[in-house]
């Protein structure tokens, strides 16, 4: 099999891989807690390192059958420079001092609403991290906005209608899809196009992210 192939091999085990990750992790129930079998599906049942696993077996898949050189050579040829900064992104804001620091802010913002709307405090919660959430992504990027809104909305709503959990899950994703819009460089389709149309932050901010701003606010 020529490499193209092996490529084309490992990019479908990897897809399996991605819908067989909760299986995976509820295999690992059957081991021990901590025992090495259990650690193992534990990770494998992670579905942020699944094509990374995957790509870095490829890669040594290619070392054997071409040379190190061509593995080098075309790891060069490809500009990992926004996969890598989403990754770091999305490690970080998953870390305690984020999420703590995430979580205070959106307290804050839920006592203001409480107090000037009259609200329930779990209400404003959750109308707070719609909003805040996925607008923070015009800063963070919205895969780090999505990891960050998502953990605390898991917290908050712990024990609640399974129901309601996927409609909140469903506008939460529309809004991180639209709440990158403050700024050029946070949303793939905008970072895309910013630098050729030559739009600033100015620009952006005037043009896309009012209206992005208020469509959140609405939908949440």
């Amino acid at each position: 099999m020529r490499i193209e192939q092996w490529g084309a091999v490992f990019f479908a085990i990897a897809l399996v891989h991605t819908f067989l990750a909760g299986s995976l992790r509820h295999w690992g129930h059957r081991y021990a807690k901590g025992s090495p079998a259990a650690e193992l599906f534990h990770i494998l049942g992670e579905v942020e390192i699944v094509f990374g696993l995957w790509a870095a077996i490829f890669m040594g898949t290619a070392v054997v059958l071409e040379s190190g050189d061509w593995v080098l050579q075309a790891l060069k040829a490809v500009d990992l420079t926004e996969a890598w900064f989403v990754f770091v992104i999305m490690s970080l804001c998953a870390t305690k001092p984020v999420l703590t620091c995430a979580r205070r802010l959106i307290q804050a913002g839920s006592l203001f609403l409480k107090k000037i709307f009259g609200i329930p405090l779990l209400h404003a919660q959750v109308l707070t991290v719609l909003v805040i959430g996925p607008l923070s992504g015009s800063l963070i990027t919205e895969p780090a906005a999505m990891t960050v809104t998502a953990l605390l909305l898991v917290r908050m709503l712990k024990g609640k209608d399974l129901f309601l959990l996927y409609a909140l899950l469903g506008v939460l994703f529309v809004n991180v899809s639209i709440g990158g819009a403050l700024t050029p460089y946070a949303a793939p389709p905008i970072l895309m196009v910013s630098q050729v149309w030559k739009w600033d932050l100015t620009f952006v901010l005037t043009h896309l992210g009012w209206k992005s701003a208020v469509a959140v606010f609405i939908n949440a």
